[in-house]
Parts: C-alpha cells; structure tokens; sequence
C-alpha cells in the first residue's frame, strides 16, 4: 500500500502551506537544475498523494495528516543561544536556521557544506525519497537547505568526539547530515536537534560504514514542546562493521524517528539502544527497519519508553532476514512504563525471515510500576514520589550504562535528571 491511494483527498491546511510556500522557497534554496528537478518531483508528489494517513501501513499509528496543523512563520529576530557539547572537548559544526556555520578544519575528516554540493552537481542523487511511503525523504528533499557533508579517514582512531547540533528558532529547517566513515576507523558521532518556539524540522542522516569501522552514533533530539520533528537516519554497514546508535527523545510535539538498517557486509553488527521520555501532549514515533543481507550478521535492539500525561508514544521494529543470510542472530524488545491513565504506548515488532538457520526474536511489554518494589522503598522511609523516581530511572539507566564510556553514560544520565526534574 502505498500514498497514491490518498490522491482524492482534499489538501490539509498544512499540505496547502507547504505546496503554495514552494515556489519561494525554491529561488532562495542551493542546486543545480538536477537537484531542483528532485525537488520539483518531490513537491509533485506531496500535491498528487498529500500527506500519509492511517491507511499507509508505516504511518498507522502517526497520522501525519491529522497531526501536523499549521506551517509556522520564521522568527529571524530571535536569536540562538549556542548550545552546550553534550561531551567534554567535541568538536562542534552547527547548523542553524538551516544554515551551516563554517568552522575550524578537523583532522583527517573531510567537511564540506551541503549548499555548497548541491551547487556543484555532487548531491544530485541523493535527495531520492526512499520509497513511496519516505514522506520524510520527500519533505526533507523539497526543501532542505543546507547541513555538513564528513567523510572520515581510514584507519584512524578519532579519540575526539565529533558533534553535529542542528539549532534553530522557529519557522521551517530542513538539513541534511551524509556521513562516511572510512573502513577501520573509530569514531563517535552525537547529532543533537534542538531549538526554540513553533517550528517545522527534518533532518536526515546518510551513514555509510566501512569494512571494520567502529561507530558510537548518538542522537538526541530535545526540541520545544511547539515543535514538530521529523528525523530519519539511513545506515548501511560493510563487512565487519559496528555501530551503536543510541536515541535519546525528550520533546517535542509530534516527533517520528525513522531508523533505516542495510546490514550489508558478512559479519557486520548493529546495536540500537532508545529512550523515549514523552510527556504532556506530545506523540513520538520511532520505526526502524534492520535488513540483515549477509551472512553471520548480528544485531539488538532495546527500546525503554516512560510515558506520563496525555503522552503517546510509538514504537514499530521490523527486522528482515533474507535468504543468503544464513546464521543471523537478530533479537528486539520494547518495554513501556505508563505513569499516567491517560498515556498510551503502541508496539508493533514484526519478522521476516526468508533463512532457515537463524536465531531472532522479538518481545514486548507495557507495564506500570512494581508495587511491591514501591511498597519495599517506602516502607524504608523513601517518600512516594522519590520511589517512583528510583524506579524509572533504574529502568532507564540499565540500558544507558551498557555504553562503555564513563563520560558517555555519565553526560545521558544527566539528561535523564534534566527531564525528570521537569516532568516529575
């Protein structure tokens, strides 16, 4: 099922905005002819088949017709405070409204704007929806501006953290962030989306891993409660890769976080570890899809959501074994707290297997918290709302402290102090 069966739909407020904004938008964005020809394409698309609805299968749960309401104005008056490195001596290229801010050289990491390859013909090919349900892909294609283009070198160790903050005050931003890690290198990547006031964001992450690299990839998006999100990141692993991608959600309004996996290189491995904190009246979407397409590949994949208020939250895992991908070993979970009657949490974990030696599994819980583990806290002078607190974060620090770094782990678990001191 795909968007053209919503091509009889009258166009949304939303849908209406963004296709009359185009033509303007198009004279002040970066490209040669080709790449306005994808955004063309792409805008085509959007008037032909609109946004997706609940009859799209990948966009069930996150109706994107109904929830996105109003494109908001940009506020260029108002002006961006920098925003803390989530670790100590990164290196920090920053994107804000949409605009990459040049900054110092990084040793053996080529860096190159995203304007500026639009404008050279180099991104001609890489603004392509992935699919006819990417409603992200085409969004992000139609009007993206700018962002960094890294290219890491081989065989190299990068004991310096690299992060990549996408900042903004409001209005529409749309980056990009392709990213190349050469084959035996080691590296840790944070991509930090954040801002301020009513804003419409997509950003996309195109990772490519090289034979035997190592990546620690952390993404933590920490936008305003007015601010609607739409992120993807795109991984594809080579021969004996590794990566660790940890999410971190803690705002938003309406968040969706696509995760797309091509474990495409015999022996590669993929770990996903995500912390979903949802409060008020947000929904937030992740679904990820992990193709396993060689053999011997590995991957695991845990999931912890704590959702208070009216908050609703997603989670739609599907992990796809092919059938040359002999020996896979690919397990999921998903584990939810509700801490309000109004919270609701959806899980869809699915498998497709086409091999027959394989180990992969998936499981799914939804749960409040232990009464007898609150009863055993309180009953030793630990007040009620300081037991809860105990008790959710050691649901969610099991998973963050699984990052082998001190540093690392510390710098999460202050975020989770940040967020529950906020919504506690």
């Amino acid at each position: 099922m795909n968007m053209n069966i919503q091509a009889q739909l009258p166009k949304t407020a939303f849908e209406a905005a963004l296709i009359d904004g185009f033509a303007e938008q198009l004279s002040k964005l970066a490209g040669t002819d080709a790449v306005a020809a994808n955004r063309l394409a792409a805008i085509e698309a959007l008037k032909v088949s609109g946004l997706p609805t609940r009859r799209i299968e990948a966009w069930h749960y996150t109706d994107l017709r109904q929830l996105l309401r109003a494109v908001p104005a940009g506020r260029a008056d108002v002006a961006i405070a920098d925003l803390a490195p989530l670790l100590d001596d990164c290196r920090v290229l920053r994107v804000v409204n949409g605009q990459a801010i040049s900054g110092a050289e990084i040793d053996g990491i080529s860096l190159s704007p995203v304007a500026d390859l639009m404008n050279r013909g180099d991104f001609d090919n890489a603004l392509r929806p992935r699919g006819s349900d990417d409603a992200v892909g085409r969004l992000n294609a139609a009007f993206v501006s700018d962002g960094f283009a890294l290219e890491f070198a081989g065989d190299r160790v990068f004991s310096t953290p690299v992060e990549l903050q996408n900042l903004h005050s409001g209005g529409q931003v749309h980056v990009r962030f392709p990213v190349t890690i050469g084959a035996g290198s080691k590296a840790t990547i944070v991509e930090r989306q954040s801002g301020a006031g009513p804003a419409f964001v997509s950003s996309i992450a195109d990772v490519d891993i090289g034979a035997g690299a190592e990546i620690v990839w952390l993404i933590l998006q920490e936008q305003d409660s007015k601010t609607d999100h739409l992120g993807q990141i795109n991984i594809k692993l080579a021969k004996d890769a590794r990566l660790t991608l940890f999410v971190m959600n803690t705002g938003g309004k309406l968040v969706r976080q696509d995760i797309n996996v091509d474990v495409a290189g015999e022996g590669a491995d993929f770990t996903l570890r995500a912390v979903n904190l949802l409060g008020g009246d947000s929904h937030t979407d992740v679904t990820m899809v992990v193709d396993h397409r060689e053999a011997e590949t590995t991957s695991n994949q845990v999931v912890r959501n704590v959702a208070i208020d009216r908050a609703r939250g997603v989670f739609q895992g599907q992990i796809r074994v092919a059938p040359v991908a002999q020996k896979t070993d690919a397990r999921m979970a998903c584990n939810t707290l509700l801490l309000s009657d109004d919270a609701e949490f959806s899980t869809k974990p699915e498998l497709e297997i086409f091999a027959d030696d394989v180990q992969c599994g998936h499981g799914a819980t939804v749960a409040e918290i232990e009464q007898d583990q609150l009863f055993y806290l309180m009953s030793r002078g630990i007040s009620e709302k300081a037991a809860r607190g105990l008790l959710v974060k050691a649901f969610l620090a099991e998973i963050v402290e699984e990052l082998d770094d001190e540093h690392t782990v510390t710098a999460l678990e202050r975020k989770l102090d940040q967020w529950f001191e906020q919504n506690g």
